[in-house]
């Protein structure tokens, strides 16, 4: 999967979203309760994770994520870019001002062991 590389360069912190309903307009943020922080290394190497995730075809659920992270830079006012996975239809969406159109939609084999270790460590700190 690929990321923004300009963003996942200045990202310093990441939050870990439980999402709870979809955003009621485009580009705003998924409503959902920050279950954990990452922050220094615990932030590369999800970041690094996330980048393995290997491709896979779409596959339909209406699209219902149930986990975003959302990446900061080292002012912490502004989110670089947020991810929401959907473990179900393999999708991710991604926007951010440094998202580019190519990299908004994209999906990812959710059976594979770095979306499995993903998800765990969603659910680990969901805990």
């Amino acid at each position: 999967m690929q990321l923004p590389a300009q963003a996942v360069a200045a990202t310093v912190l990441i939050e870990v979203v439980r999402i709870s309903a979809l955003p009621t307009k485009l580009g705003a943020p998924y409503p959902g309760e920050v279950v954990t922080h990452w922050a220094g290394s615990e932030a590369a190497d999800a970041l690094t994770l996330i980048e393995t995730l290997p491709g896979s075809e779409q596959h339909r659920c209406g699209f219902s994520p149930g986990w975003s992270v959302r990446a900061y830079e080292d002012t912490l006012d502004l989110v670089l870019f947020e991810a929401a996975f959907c473990f179900s239809c393999h999708e991710v969406r991604m926007h951010g001002a440094d998202v580019p159109p190519a990299l908004a939609k994209q999906f990812f084999d959710p059976a594979a062991p770095p979306a499995q270790t993903l998800l765990a460590l969603f659910r680990e700190a969901a805990r």
